[in-house]
């Protein structure tokens, strides 16, 4: 892709020591890339290899201050695409996921995300996925796992994504649904279910739904935050 074409889509990647599989993460997007979409990676300061391992198969390696909302912020005024998409560091896009995107904002919508499968050894990863898909399709709210996709207008037209340390996915999506209701696509990301393997099925479950609970009784995301442990 020429320096003077404007990509099909930018695909931002917010990374923080994901050195043990940002390579092999990255290199599945390759065929994105050579169709003319924008990878972006944006570093929240990582103590590993992460953004070196990460150059070769990137656009661009941005550095930003750590946070999930502030480094995709970071990444979306860098990108060049009038089209977004929001993927985490362990999740895998379907096969030419930039037609994908590209007709469900050819239409009146200007969002949307993909349908999820977690993976790992958890038994309750299945019955996981399909929940969050059904939920997602009910309430017109997604998580980040999904990788979000819109345009740029409407990432605009909301303020990005707001800057908490938790559920700014959740609250970008309450913000999105009142500019159109989201394109919820069938087809289906791949992403870790690390956190259930590593602190039990169940007991993440309630977890998630407790602190989602009380986030929509209005408990502070700083709060929350204290209570969320990240998994790598």
């Amino acid at each position: 892709m020429s320096k003077e074409s404007q990509p099909t889509l930018s695909i931002i990647i917010p990374t923080l020591d994901e050195a043990a599989t940002i390579e092999l993460h990255l290199s599945s997007l390759l065929s994105l890339w050579v169709c003319g979409c924008e990878i972006i990676v944006v570093d929240g300061g990582s103590t590993d290899d992460t953004p070196r391992l990460a150059a070769p198969y990137a656009s661009q390696v941005i550095a930003s201050r750590p946070g999930r909302a502030t480094q995709m912020n970071a990444g979306a005024r860098a990108s060049r695409s009038e089209r977004l998409l929001f993927l985490h560091a362990d999740t895998r896009l379907p096969r030419r996921a930039d037609k994908l995107v590209l007709a469900a904002l050819c239409n009146s919508q200007r969002w949307g995300r993909f349908d999820i499968r977690l993976e790992g050894r958890s038994s309750w990863l299945p019955v996981v996925s399909l929940a969050m898909n059904l939920r997602s399709r009910l309430t017109g709210i997604a998580t980040g796992d999904q990788a979000l996709f819109m345009t740029r207008d409407a990432f605009e037209a909301v303020g990005g994504f707001p800057e908490q340390p938790l559920m700014e996915d959740i609250e970008l999506c309450r913000r999105l649904k009142r500019l159109s209701p989201p394109a919820c696509l069938h087809e289906r990301v791949c992403s870790s279910g690390r956190r259930w393997d590593c602190q039990g099925g169940w007991r993440t479950i309630v977890q998630m739904w407790r602190l989602r609970y009380r986030y929509w009784r209005g408990t502070d995301s700083q709060t929350l935050a204290k209570e969320y442990h990240d998994v790598r």
